[in-house]
């Protein structure tokens, strides 16, 4: 778990007595502990709009590296807080934790989905979700008290984000930039091959190199789009659309009420307060596995199913979660029906909406259009996270046990739209996904440039094929 408030509360007390002799009211604790907790999401959201742009500027690569450098920055701050007695740093040091979180989510699924060949390309991309959620589990683990849980350490804790940060900066240089952005950003095709036979093989690199030699025939020197001309493109309508959805769908789809009910229906199934952080580690394992699952079934089972499955399972534990909430003090037993829907709905998330909402927005873009849809994506994320942080404290005051329908609901409407707008994109190329979306993007009456799409895609296919 990351340290306890009432660590930080204290903390804030006793800076703010020593620095003006007097107590810290009460109401300005409550404002600032605020700030040090919402700040994070607030630096998210910036780290979002600036992720695609360094993508561009700095490469795939290059703006990973960079971004470590934040990390590092963020974990010193934090660490030098309580040494020093400046909660200003705490603050800081999250708003710039928020920001290299903001720019990861959005870059390195981009990197990672632009040198995976696309029969691997889900599996791949599924990573991000892996080591996220086994970052989470390390989190949850060194936070207990026999670790760095206590009062004393809880400054280390904080500083721990550096660690994987100096792993990134150590190994990721020996990694050849991606090959995508090489050939189609840069113009560079020497520094493209060489770095799709890094990653393919001396034998085996030539099928990627024709897919992005295709791909940059089509953008035919397309320059790479800022996120407001999406908005204004017909050609990316109804993928950007599904973006926002699922996107949107992810943040409220009742995953943040399930942690927030976590801890009372423990406590209600007869579980003791100081055991609670050793049985919640059961919800970070229970993502971790799923995330690990997802990722060896994406590139067998289909996008579809997957996604499609989870959000319909998780409309299933919401329906019997709100009834075993509802009726928990008539059976000893109920309490325990909804432990297991925690479990359940985590599993459920994991497996469809956790993991797979990233792959999907860099399979439903070409090149030109992928970094600002990122942009977008992550924009969207962080400011869906941050009104569910505000909100929900009212809608679960207001609504009770009664607050996952409202989830139910939405959970059902984004699994119909997943099914009847968005095609399987298991091992397609970027420009075969495109042309699904085309039908939906332009309508029945553009049938004759459909077809002088298809010749012009058959006419590369076969220059590339023929011999030099």
């Amino acid at each position: 778990m990351a340290p306890r408030h009432t660590h930080i509360h204290k903390f804030l007390n006793e800076t703010w007595t020593s620095r003006y002799h007097k107590e810290l009211n009460p109401d300005l604790l409550t404002f600032l502990w605020s700030v040090i907790a919402s700040i994070f999401s607030l630096g998210g959201l910036c780290g979002a709009l600036m992720g695609g742009s360094m993508a561009i500027r700095l490469g795939r690569k290059g703006a990973l590296l960079m971004n470590n450098i934040i990390a590092i920055l963020a974990s010193i701050l934090m660490g030098l807080s309580y040494p020093t007695g400046l909660f200003e740093l705490l603050i800081a040091g999250r708003f710039l934790i928020g920001i290299n979180s903001g720019i990861g989510f959005c870059v390195q699924p981009l990197y990672i989905g632009e040198i995976a060949p696309k029969h691997l390309r889900g599996g791949l991309a599924m990573g991000t979700s892996i080591f996220l959620t086994g970052g989470i589990l390390t989190g949850q683990i060194i936070g207990l008290r026999e670790l760095l849980g206590e009062e004393k350490y809880w400054p280390l804790l904080l500083s721990s984000s550096c660690f994987p940060a100096f792993a990134q900066l150590l190994f990721l240089p020996w990694f050849p930039e991606s090959p995508r952005y090489l050939l189609i950003d840069r113009g560079d095709e020497l520094s493209c091959a060489k770095a799709l036979k890094r990653f393919h093989g001396s034998s085996e690199y030539r099928r990627e190199m024709e897919d992005i030699q295709r791909e940059s025939s089509a953008l035919d020197g397309e320059k790479p789009k800022k996120p407001w001309q999406l908005f204004t493109d017909r050609g990316v309508r109804w993928q950007l659309i599904t973006v926002i959805v699922m996107t949107m769908g992810q943040q409220l789809s009742g995953i943040n009420a399930i942690y927030f009910y976590a801890t009372y229906i423990f406590e209600a199934a007869g579980i003791s307060a100081e055991k609670i952080p050793y049985v919640t580690l059961g919800t970070g394992a229970c993502e971790c596995l799923t995330a690990l699952s997802c990722g060896l079934l994406i590139d067998y089972v289909g996008r579809r199913y997957l996604i499609i499955g989870g959000y319909l399972l998780m409309t299933l534990w919401c329906t019997v979660l709100t009834l075993s909430l509802t009726y928990q003090d008539l059976y000893s037993w109920v309490p325990y029906v909804s432990m297991m829907c925690i479990f359940a709905f985590i599993l459920s998330f994991g497996l469809g909406p956790g993991g797979i909402t990233n792959t999907l927005i860099a399979e439903l873009f070409v090149q030109s259009s992928r970094p600002a849809a990122y942009m977008i994506g992550g924009t969207l994320s962080w400011i869906s996270f941050f009104t569910i942080g505000m909100l929900f404290p009212f809608i679960v005051n207001g609504l009770k046990q009664y607050c996952f329908l409202v989830f139910l609901l939405e959970c059902s409407f984004v699994a119909a739209f997943i099914f009847l707008v968005i095609p399987e994109t298991k091992n397609k190329s970027f420009l075969e996904i495109k042309k699904e979306f085309h039908k939906l993007n332009f309508g029945r009456n553009t049938r004759k440039k459909e077809t002088e799409l298809y010749e012009r895609t058959q006419l590369q296919d076969e220059f590339l094929k023929s011999p030099s």
